[in-house]
């Protein structure tokens, strides 16, 4: 078998998953590519973690941005593995790549990750709302009503958060907005519209965007930990018209909770929610 035979990236299964058109996508074009991958490239991505984590620490290294790109193809292909477990679009969906629960955590848990749920308190490090049940009372706190999907741990790195259905009162999380405004730093959702920095980009460009790295430490967490920028500097985007608890929340949620305080002269802007622009801001929490 020659190098080219043997050379895999998450790139070639999701293409693989793109073009597969019959059933059983799983045994079809997932199998031949872990068979290929599973062991140098479950080491690769377990080296390549502890790297990131330095990073977070230390500053940017020059080594993380194959990894960052790889992962970012990655999280594409559980984006489109996920799709069926989501609220019917609008419109028809495209992929019909669907595989069972049990092979999507058998395909990441075969590369070294681990899943959860974590269903006990609402965390937006861990949870991605899916669905707001809206609370008659409109100061009652988010919490999670059921797990529609389970998150993906890579040692200290967030893969992917678990998706969840919420309840919640207004002043909190928005129905129709927390639920269906656009969802940052995704490429697809079936119910709502997605941004990442992929998007108008060529065919080859759109895989040299990095994945968000958002970190578990010994005292928080570090969220778009790879980031340098202040959370308060907005100068040129049109964040700058968000206040700065929509900032933060935009920035750990990855989507708005509610309509913004100053909707009006956001709707100045067209397409204003899909250009907010949060991703050149870095937080650090402490706790959960």
């Amino acid at each position: 078998m020659d190098a080219e035979e043997t050379w895999v990236n998450a790139r070639l299964l999701y293409q693989a998953l793109r073009d597969h058109t019959g059933p059983d996508p799983y045994t079809a074009a997932v199998e031949p590519w872990l068979r290929r991958a599973e062991i140098e490239y479950r080491s690769i991505l377990a080296e390549g973690v502890g790297l990131l984590a330095r990073t977070a620490v230390d500053g940017p290294d020059e080594r993380c941005g194959d990894l960052l790109w790889e992962l970012y193809a990655m999280s594409r292909v559980s984006d489109v593995l996920l799709l069926a477990f989501q609220p019917p679009a609008d419109k028809d969906e495209p992929w019909s790549s669907a595989v069972t629960m049990d092979q999507y955590l058998e395909l990441f848990g075969r590369l070294g990750m681990t899943s959860f749920e974590e269903t006990g308190v609402f965390d937006p490090f861990l949870h991605e709302i899916v669905e707001v049940e809206q609370a008659q009372d409109p100061d009652e706190p988010i919490r999670v009503t059921g797990v529609v999907w389970p998150g993906l741990w890579l040692g200290d790195l967030l893969f992917s958060r678990a998706g969840v259905r919420v309840r919640a009162g207004v002043r909190h999380a928005e129905r129709g907005v927390a639920d269906r405004s656009p969802l940052y730093w995704t490429y697809r959702r079936r119910h709502r519209p997605t941004v990442d920095l992929s998007m108008g980009w060529g065919h080859n460009s759109q895989w040299r965007t990095d994945f968000r790295v958002d970190l578990r430490t010994g005292s928080g967490y570090e969220l778009n930990a790879c980031a340098r920028g202040a959370i308060d500097d907005t100068e040129g985007f049109t964040d700058a018209s968000l206040t700065s608890q929509e900032r933060r929340e935009l920035l750990r949620h990855r989507c708005l909770l509610r309509t913004p305080v100053n909707a009006a002269e956001l709707a100045e802007t067209p397409r204003w929610q899909e250009e907010l622009y949060p991703f050149d801001g870095h937080l650090r929490t402490t706790g959960a």
